[in-house]
């Protein structure tokens, strides 16, 4: 199946932001209860390791995605790691939230963040977990190429694809918000309008899910991303981790100067 850009409603400039934001937070409410990029924390924490950084930089953050979770597996040689989250809409109050749960271990840029020109301020080893699939190839390469002209580190996790029971969990994954919406902080009423009397974020979420399955790089295809790219002294690893899921993998894509091993 060839790799189809259609458009995901929540990311849209004129989606409302009050419902972009109940969006996200369901994805990051989910996210944490399911635990579901625990199986490359491994990856993650050697790929820290290799750049010696005690600072991480996410992008296309959402309200947070699974760091409150990484943030207690990942272990410094000699400090805690600093994780920034960034967005183009940075959701303010999640985040907030987020930072609060995590005595601080995680804090937040409040400024949109632009994933193809990240700011000079924000230093560190760079990740994007179910958000490197928004972007076209050009824009992919543009990410990418970012992070190696500023020399620092970019980790890429996926847990979407482009397979049958790919597609057959995102129906499962549009029940979720009628389980966890309840457990989601802060909370909001509209939040339980637009999920039990107008469904309108479970469908979002549907909706969004199979356009995400539709939109995700294979393996091969991010390969092809980086040979494109003018960083021959950059050290790459793609693959797939087997995922919580059972066959669902965890598709990633770990690129660091070699320099720094």
């Amino acid at each position: 199946m060839r790799r189809i850009h259609f458009i995901e409603l929540h990311e849209q400039p004129w989606f409302p932001p009050t419902l972009r934001n109940e969006i996200t937070d369901a994805l990051q409410c989910g996210s944490e209860i399911l635990k579901a990029y625990a199986p490359v924390s491994g990856l993650l924490q050697r790929a820290l390791d290799a750049t010696r950084s005690c600072s991480i930089v996410d992008i296309c953050s959402g309200s947070g995605g699974p760091w409150l979770n990484l943030s207690q597996e990942l272990r410094g040689d000699t400090a805690v790691y600093r994780i920034w989250l960034t967005d183009k809409f940075p959701n303010i109050a999640a985040i907030e939230n987020v930072k609060a749960a995590s005595a601080n271990r995680i804090d937040f840029f409040p400024s949109s963040v632009d994933a193809m020109k990240v700011s000079v301020e924000l230093n560190g080893f760079r990740t994007m977990f179910s958000s490197f699939h928004h972007f076209p190839p050009a824009q992919a390469r543009a990410i990418l190429q970012n992070a190696v002209d500023a020399r620092q580190g970019i980790g890429i996790f996926e847990i979407t694809g482009r397979t049958a029971s790919a597609f057959g969990m995102m129906f499962l994954w549009f029940l979720t918000p009628f389980v966890f919406t309840p457990f989601i902080r802060p909370f909001r009423w509209s939040r339980l309008l637009f999920t039990y009397v107008l469904p309108i974020i479970p469908l979002v979420l549907l909706f969004d899910g199979l356009v995400s399955c539709l939109r995700t790089y294979r393996t091969q295809e991010l390969r092809e991303l980086i040979e494109q790219l003018a960083a021959n002294e950059y050290r790459w690893e793609i693959g797939e981790r087997s995922g919580i899921f059972g066959s669902l993998p965890v598709t990633y894509l770990i690129g660091y100067p070699r320099g720094r091993t």
